[in-house]
């Protein structure tokens, strides 16, 4: 485990160091978790979905909703009479 010292910017901004960047593989725009306690930080690297998954996960879960809708007798016009009372028109 490595220990360094960093300093916080005027802005918020703390820098990683090169070391730790290099290792992680962290350039510009890399995404990180930041969780916090009382007097800690932890930093830990993330990826986004590409819009490929993103697309692939709306899709399954409106499939999966189709689903349910219809197992229950649902049909479209419930769904939107449903909507529309909620909205108060």
């Amino acid at each position: 485990m490595d220990v360094d010292i960093a300093k916080m910017s005027s802005k918020g901004q703390v820098v990683i160091p090169m070391h730790l960047r290099k290792r992680l593989n962290a350039g510009e725009g890399t995404l990180f978790a930041v969780v916090g306690t009382s007097d800690s930080l932890m930093l830990k690297k993330v990826s986004a979905p590409s819009r490929g998954e993103l697309l692939d996960s709306i899709k399954s879960m409106a499939k999966e909703a189709t689903s349910i809708l219809r197992s229950g007798g649902m049909k479209e016009k419930d769904v939107i009479q449903a909507a529309v009372r909620a909205r108060g028109r």
